[in-house]
């Protein structure tokens, strides 16, 4: 079903490049993110916690500890 959105130059600029880092399209990128706010995608975080049940306590921990790393932003790399 066809949807039409209207949105500033600016955030169409933004979404572009965005989608371009992503190696996808506007449209795939927008779709991705619908997706992410209705919970019908998984981000990284959600899956390790699902898949995570079955660790020990201190497996559970050192996971966590291990993946901390991902929520680091690194600004070099949002250029």
């Amino acid at each position: 079903m066809p949807i039409s959105l209207r949105i500033t130059s600016d955030k169409e600029g933004k979404i572009k490049r965005a989608a371009g880092r992503a190696g996808k399209t506007k449209t795939g990128f927008i779709l991705e993110a619908v997706d992410e706010k209705l919970g019908l995608l998984k981000n990284r975080e959600r899956i390790i916690r699902e898949s995570a049940g079955w660790l020990s306590h201190e497996e559970a921990e050192e996971l966590r500890k291990t993946v901390r790393t991902f929520r680091k932003i690194d600004r070099g790399d949002w250029k």
